[in-house]
């Protein structure tokens, strides 16, 4: 199986080398000029990373990396599936922020991309901690489980109140140490007026972006760890939910609609993982009346399953309702 010995600084350092090149790319080539993202173009580029997610998890990995087996290929397609997954639920907060603050859609994309930078950042901390965390003290795999069973059934119950910026600690500090301009200045995050420095609103945007995704961050990190205890492959599968989210976002923001249930589909799998990692023996865990272990292939047909047909209601509920919003139109005519 894929272990330490096999995975070296190599191996991190050209994924992530890799990352940085795309990342370049990206930023300075195909959206070098601010503009709106169409759907097209979003779906191209959601595609495209998806096809990539999958080629690295089940020919790019095996062929490059000694004693990257099956197993490992069908971990790294769950978490990816399972990172991807609340990531969407991640857009539609996106969405109120930006609606929110009014960003103009050229600007969306420029904001994403340092958001998702940021994302890479915490996450790649978060990650190295977790694994560390667990790889001396196995036993706190059970309290990510009750954490992600706790979060899950709330989310299943309490609905979002909406974006709240006089909350976020975040931008209280920031707006302590920089004033802010009362309008924009282009996709610029600052700009100096009399010698001073001032933040513009887009930067109080990405600040929001970002907390949102620690916020999240929290949620999805310990999931992964139900499937996998393996830091490359959670790593990688987090980078590569995190690098389709900004042409995600682009595809299903304009059709929130469709996605009604989706959050509950998520709190549903949220539950299934935080039972699994109860359930599943860690080490000297702190019971053992009740000891199951679920393996990925079962892990992966659940959380697949949970997710399409979330979306599946969905779709057909609001398709539903257009069409009865169409019938008292056919009556008056």
């Amino acid at each position: 199986m894929l272990g330490i010995i096999e995975i070296t600084a190599w191996h991190w350092a050209g994924f992530i080398a890799c990352v940085l090149f795309f990342l370049a790319l990206d930023l300075g080539v195909f959206h070098r000029q601010a503009h709106v993202v169409k759907f097209k173009e979003a779906f191209g580029w959601t595609a495209l990373w998806v096809t990539v997610s999958f080629c690295f998890g089940l020919i790019i990995g095996p062929a490059l990396i000694g004693g990257w087996e099956k197993q490992d290929s069908v971990e790294f397609v769950t978490g990816y599936i399972i990172e991807l997954s609340l990531s969407m639920d991640n857009v539609f907060v996106i969405a109120l922020i930006f609606a929110y603050f009014r960003v103009p859609l050229q600007f969306q994309h420029r904001v994403l991309f340092w958001g998702i930078i940021g994302a890479l950042v915490m996450r790649g901390a978060l990650i190295a901690a977790g694994a560390a965390i667990i790889k001396e003290f196995s036993w706190t795999l059970y309290l990510f489980g009750a954490f992600l069973l706790f979060t899950g059934i709330k989310m299943l119950f309490v609905d979002d109140d909406g974006v709240h910026p006089e909350k976020n600690p975040v931008l209280r500090t920031a707006k302590k140490f920089f004033p802010v301009t009362s309008e924009l200045h282009g996709q610029r995050f600052s700009v100096r007026e009399g010698g001073r420095l001032f933040l513009t609103p887009l930067a109080l945007v990405l600040l929001m972006v970002e907390t949102t995704d620690l916020i999240f961050a929290l949620d999805s990190i310990p999931a992964i760890f139900a499937i996998t205890t393996k830091p490359f492959i959670i790593f990688t599968s987090n980078v590569f939910a995190i690098l389709g989210l900004r042409s995600l976002y682009f595809v299903l923001a304009g059709a929130i609609e469709y996605f009604r249930y989706l959050k509950v589909g998520l709190s549903f799998v949220l539950v299934f993982i935080g039972v699994k990692m109860l359930i599943a023996p860690h080490g000297d865990g702190p019971h053992k009346w009740f000891q199951a272990e679920i393996n990925s292939n079962v892990s992966l047909l659940v959380v697949g399953a949970i997710i399409i047909t979330s979306i599946a209601l969905s779709v057909v509920a609001g398709r539903r309702e257009k069409r009865s919003a169409r019938q008292p139109d056919k009556a008056k005519r």
